[in-house]
């Protein structure tokens, strides 16, 4: 399944919580499943780009991060990310390197795109360093300043997780991110500065 290219019948619908739906989809050749979360409420474009370029606020909304550092910014939205996540015991925590990039998304929606990049650094002996991650985050503006926010991921935790362990855990991880962000996007305390280098790029259509 190319997720950049993914049709809407290839998501089978499993729950809806709190205005929240989450879908899977079947990925070949692996048992692993790739999973989707959806909601809709209000909030700006520009808002979501902040908290997004706003790395530090991380750990306050992805779930089950245990760290997160900035390897490279690049001149043209690319920064190179590396997070590390939590796991149950006895599994190692899980090492991710992206590099992430904002691109358009049909007529008027941004994109947020995560895709690993497993030998950009050497590997720690205390964490497991996967190898094959994507993710996806599109904001798409609705009527009434309501943006929809699709998040689309696929992560292979490692051959030592059995693949249903594995879908079962990845199975919240779109739920409780966005969850978190709707929280953190509710909150006026949070301020995060709007980087104005996104202009430069992409026309995000709002005042």
């Amino acid at each position: 399944m190319d997720f950049d290219r993914a049709r809407e019948e290839e998501w089978t619908f499993r729950v809806e919580h709190k205005d929240i739906s989450i879908y899977s989809a079947k990925m070949k050749n692996t048992p692993l499943l790739g999973f989707k979360g959806s909601v809709a409420f209000p909030v700006s474009v520009r808002r979501l780009i902040s908290l997004f370029y706003d790395t530090g606020s991380y750990m306050r909304w992805v779930h089950q991060l245990a760290s997160i550092n900035v390897l490279e910014r690049g001149d043209n939205l690319e920064y190179v990310i590396h997070k590390v996540i939590n796991t149950p015991w006895p599994f190692p925590k899980r090492e991710m390197i992206f590099r992430t990039g904002l691109d358009t998304e049909g007529e008027n929606g941004i994109a947020v795109t995560m895709k690993s990049v497993p030998d950009f650094i050497p590997e720690n002996r205390d964490t497991y360093r996967i190898k094959d991650a994507y993710g996806r985050w599109v904001f798409e503006p609705m009527e009434n300043d309501v943006v929809g926010i699709t998040f689309i991921m696929f992560v292979d935790p490692g051959k030592d997780v059995p693949s249903q362990m594995s879908n079962t855990a990845m199975f919240e991880v779109p739920f409780y991110s966005l969850q978190n962000l709707r929280n953190l996007s509710f909150n006026s305390s949070y301020s995060p500065p709007y980087p104005e280098e996104v202009d430069e790029y992409i026309s995000i259509g709002e005042e």
